[in-house]
């Protein structure tokens, strides 16, 4: 099982990509843009069978991200090395 500081080290934040949005990975992937489809109805298994370079637990990290930041907590990101 993955626990919820390592979910968390999928989430970076680099002012070069995505306009310093929060993104998956370093990837050109918006945390909002996971958001976007989960309520638009897709399912977890519709997203990775969408998009491959995806994994459960990116979406996990998102889910996860979201919850810390609705409580109200301080979340350290990490900024992706070039």
């Amino acid at each position: 099982m993955i626990t919820n500081n390592l979910l968390l080290e999928r989430i970076t934040i680099d002012p070069e990509i995505c306009h310093g949005k929060p993104c998956i990975r370093g990837m050109r992937w918006p945390v909002e843009v996971i958001f976007d489809m989960l309520s638009s109805e897709m399912t977890v298994a519709d997203i990775l069978e969408d998009h491959p370079e995806l994994e459960k637990q990116d979406i996990l990290a998102c889910l996860h991200y979201a919850k810390l930041l609705m409580s109200g907590m301080t979340i350290k990101t990490f900024k992706m090395a070039a």
